[in-house]
């Protein structure tokens, strides 16, 4: 299965993309869309472009994007939203299902603790994705959110087994 990760935001949105195989995942590729300067629709037109070439180029087959936190800087926080809104709908115009995880229930897939800064955030990605050449901050933690989704696609897998099992 190939799975997108994308970390939404308004100036650098990460994206990362992996392979899954039973238990194992390789890297694809991870990188960071930097909006343009100037009006808010240009700039969140300009991330809807870059993101929409990402799936393209790497057809991944499921999606998960990071919730996002509420701070408090309201005009941050509504913005960061509509950059989510972004990182949302593409994936849904490519007919993905979709995976929304808090950053905390990705950095305990990740990492094993919920608190866990981005340095560490960073060294387990590299630990999982051995080789792997990260472009940023925001790629690690997009790729973070891949791992994350595909740790509880791998769960409903097994669950879903079980049960099959169960009732045959």
């Amino acid at each position: 299965m190939r799975v997108i990760g994308i970390d939404p935001g308004l100036r650098n949105l990460g994206w990362g993309v992996i392979d899954t195989d039973g238990t194992r995942m390789s890297h694809v590729a991870n990188g960071i869309c930097h909006s343009r300067t100037g009006e808010l629709a240009a700039r969140l037109l300009s991330l809807y472009d870059q993101l929409t070439d990402v799936l393209a180029q790497f057809a991944p087959e499921t999606a998960a994007v990071e919730q996002t936190f509420v701070n408090k800087d309201a005009v941050a926080t509504l913005k960061l939203g509509q950059a989510r809104g972004i990182a949302l709908l593409v994936p849904a115009k490519a007919g993905l299902p979709i995976g929304e995880y808090a950053p905390n229930a990705v950095k305990k897939a990740v990492v094993g603790v919920g608190h866990a800064d981005k340095k560490q955030v960073e060294h387990m990605v590299k630990m999982q994705l051995p080789g792997v050449q990260i472009k940023g901050a925001d790629a690690a933690d997009a790729l973070a959110i891949a791992i994350c989704h595909a740790f509880h696609a791998q769960s409903a897998g097994r669950l879903e087994a079980a049960l099959k099992k169960a009732t045959a």
